[in-house]
């Protein structure tokens, strides 16, 4: 019960970061992905069940508050958490290349889907101009957050375990 409550508190706190925060510190007309980072990180450190269900949450949130229509984003976010639920067995806590690596992956699937989702069914085909504009500062953008981000989302989980060990 506590993992849920302290991952529901998780996903409001990025949701809200990512939304009210993030927007007014901008690097090159892009802000990192905290919805991402964190489905990442929870699919890397719990698995596939527990990086599709923070996926399903985050992306639910993201369409209510967008408004396109409920689904796209919640779909993308659950794929990515369950695709990175695949490299729990290769996580190591002390790494940080493999979730920056995956990050950078992940970014570049999620910009890509929201160019052919948004952009391209509506004739919009300037996919260069959307590279270089949007994918890439905001992949490394994400990336450099990731650094600091993801260590704290790695206590977070130490900490949930720790607990849950406890109460056996």
């Amino acid at each position: 019960m506590k993992r849920v409550f302290t991952l529901g508190i998780l996903i409001i706190i990025c949701f809200v970061l990512q939304t009210a925060l993030f927007p007014y510190i901008e690097i090159a007309g892009t802000a990192p992905d905290l919805m991402l980072i964190l489905t990442v990180s929870f699919g890397l450190m719990r698995g596939r069940k527990e990086g599709m269900l923070v996926g399903f949450f985050c992306g639910f949130l993201y369409d209510l508050y967008f408004g396109y229509a409920i689904g796209p984003f919640m779909i993308l976010y659950m794929i990515l958490g369950y695709c990175n639920g695949f490299f729990h067995r290769l996580y190591l806590v002390e790494d940080v290349l493999l979730p920056m690596l995956i990050i950078l992956i992940d970014d570049l699937f999620f910009n890509f889907a929201t160019y052919i989702i948004f952009f391209l069914l509506r004739n919009r085909l300037e996919f260069s101009t959307y590279l270089k504009d949007i994918i890439l500062p905001e992949m490394i953008y994400t990336a450099l957050i990731t650094l600091f981000i993801f260590k704290f989302f790695v206590f977070v989980n130490k900490t949930l375990k720790r607990l849950e060990k406890a109460n056996e």
